[in-house]
Formats: structure tokens, C-alpha cells, sequence
């Protein structure tokens, strides 16, 4: 990445900075909101609702994991290889979670 960038006008620089910075506070913010209204999140219909946009928004991530990003990226590459299949996996819990919660009643 620091090969990349600076290859990059200083608009493009600084949206890849600050979309980085909001993407990261508003899954930070999600892990918050999880742990501080988790019943909540249980026992209302508004957590469900919540809880199947995030369902949605953890399926798609783990979804672009095998059909967006390239093999290439990952394969035959030991740390990236371990990266890739523990956030896997971390993903698919989340959708797991998220899907159970959303379906309760």
C-alpha cells in the first residue's frame, strides 16, 4: 500500500483516508452498539430489524471474500492464507449471529 498511494492524486489519497477512517468507526460503532444494547437488540422488533441489516451486511462481506477478491491475492501464501480463512469464518459467524437473532420471535 505504500507503493500504491502515493501513486495516487492527493484527492484520491485523501478519500481512501477518510473512507477507510468511516468504515472502520462505523463497524466499531456496530461492535459498540452490540455490546452496550444487546437486549435490545433481543427483545425488540427494532433489534431484529437492525439485526437483519447487519445479517445482510456480514453475508455480502463474506460473499465478496470468495467472489470479488482474487485467489491470487491469498493462495500458496502462508500469512495470507490464515488471514483469509480466519476472517472467513469470523464473517460467517457474524451472518450466523445476525440471522438467528433476526429470526427470533
Amino acid at each position: 500500500m505504500e507503493k500504491e498511494l502515493p501513486a495516487l492524486s492527493l484527492i484520491n489519497q485523501q478519500l481512501m483516508d477518510v473512507y477507510t477512517f468511516f468504515i472502520a468507526l462505523i463497524v466499531l460503532l456496530i461492535g459498540v452498539f452490540r455490546v452496550y444494547s444487546t437486549s435490545d437488540i433481543l427483545h425488540t422488533g427494532l433489534g431484529h430489524q437492525v439485526s437483519f441489516g447487519l445479517f445482510i451486511f456480514w453475508c455480502t462481506r463474506l460473499v465478496f471474500q470468495f467472489w470479488v477478491y482474487t485467489p491470487n491475492l491469498w493462495k500458496r501464501k502462508l500469512l495470507e492464507s490464515a488471514i483469509h480463512i480466519v476472517f472467513s469464518l469470523l464473517w460467517a459467524y457474524f451472518s450466523i449471529v445476525f440471522f438467528i437473532i433476526c429470526s427470533m420471535e
